[in-house]
């Protein structure tokens, strides 16, 4: 007879890291998507905690005090679209880079961009796309040029799905 054991519900989110260059909040539905996200930035010096959706996301943004924030589209109780909107529509985050990682839809990539998504991602990806996006995000955060909505043309092409 096999064990049943009721699943509890618990943060995902990460320790602190010491010595960090930069915190990532990666927020996607699939725990070995968020793994594999968290292995391959930490491996580049960086931090970072994970929510399983958009609703845990709006939870902890303002302790984990990210630099950028990764989002699945397609997620349980709040999607990525509409978390990257409530984001937005916060004074405390209006400014905080977002990516969505996603295998996304045109009509999803031209509703991030009304939102305020700053660049796009398609799953599956390469690692080292992933690396260099997360940190182009955060160099433009350090010296001011992300603003709700900005993104650039090559971070855009090729990475919406199709």
């Amino acid at each position: 007879m096999g064990k049943t054991r009721t699943r509890r519900w618990a943060r995902t989110y990460s320790r602190v890291v010491k010595g960090a260059s930069g915190r990532v909040l990666v927020v996607d539905d699939n725990k070995v998507i968020r793994q594999l996200i968290r292995v391959n930035l930490e491996l580049e010096g960086l931090e970072v905690v994970t929510a399983a959706d958009g609703a845990e996301c709006l939870d902890v943004v303002h302790q984990v005090q990210p630099d950028v924030v990764t989002l699945d589209v397609v997620m349980p109780r709040l999607d990525g679209l509409r978390t990257a909107a409530r984001l937005r529509a916060d004074p405390r985050t209006r400014n905080l880079p977002l990516a969505i990682v996603s295998a996304c839809t045109q009509y999803e990539v031209e509703s991030g961009l009304d939102v305020g998504v700053d660049a796009f991602l398609a799953k599956p990806f390469e690692p080292s796309e992933l690396v260099s996006l997360v940190r182009r995000l955060m160099e433009r955060r350090e010296v001011g040029g992300v603003v709700g909505g900005a993104v650039e043309e090559g971070e855009r092409a090729g990475r919406t799905g199709h």
